[in-house]
């Protein structure tokens, strides 16, 4: 048995093996923005943080490396527009632009981009690979959120870093751990479309 037979196909994301048409993309870049919206309504305060836990990052995550990063990140752009126009899908039901917490937003819409990127990669195929997508993709929101909640708030970048960095650690490591086992699963569930 050769190696190149058991190393995956790169170029195709999960979303690939559904049958192609743009209905399916625009259903899958609506839905992206949907489970995003929704998840951000899973939001737990942090003392001392004006950013709170919330499941939109894991799902920002989960619709990059799922959809790839063209339509990841149309899905995280629909999400952060809607939004911003009003839509109260933002953490806990806020909306709008601005905020101090809205930087991690726009790290999202980055970061969708770029595990959608890593996963077309293969980065998402074996437990390895998608753990190292995760923190790729977490430290890009982190690069643009954190820097954000300091501009916005006054903060001095130390006291952004341990109010809206290092209370999160914890929780994107289960994040993680989640994806690691949900996504390679789901290759292996799938067959050997790979």
């Amino acid at each position: 048995m050769s190696t190149a037979a058991a190393a995956p196909r790169t170029g195709v994301v999960l979303a690939d093996l559904l049958p192609a048409s743009r209905t399916r993309d625009i259903a899958l870049v609506l839905g992206g923005a949907a489970l995003t919206g929704l998840a951000a309504q899973i939001a737990v305060p942090v003392p001392g943080s004006p950013v709170p836990v919330t499941g939109q990052t894991f799902a920002a995550l989960l619709v990059g490396t799922a959809l790839g990063a063209r339509r990841g990140f149309l899905s995280l752009a629909v999400y952060t527009l809607v939004g911003m126009a009003g839509m109260p899908w933002f953490s806990a039901g806020s909306s709008g632009p601005g905020g101090a917490s809205f930087g991690y937003v726009l790290g999202m819409l980055l970061a969708a981009t770029v595990v959608g990127a890593l996963a077309r990669r293969g980065g998402d195929r074996s437990v390895l690979r998608t753990a190292a997508t995760m923190v790729v993709g977490s430290a890009v929101i982190y690069a643009v959120g954190v820097p954000y909640l300091a501009l916005s708030t006054g903060m001095s970048l130390s006291a952004a870093v341990a109010a809206g960095l290092v209370p999160f650690l914890l929780g994107d490591a289960l994040k993680a751990a989640l994806a690691m086992g949900a996504l390679p699963a789901a290759w292996k569930l799938l067959g050997d479309k790979r």
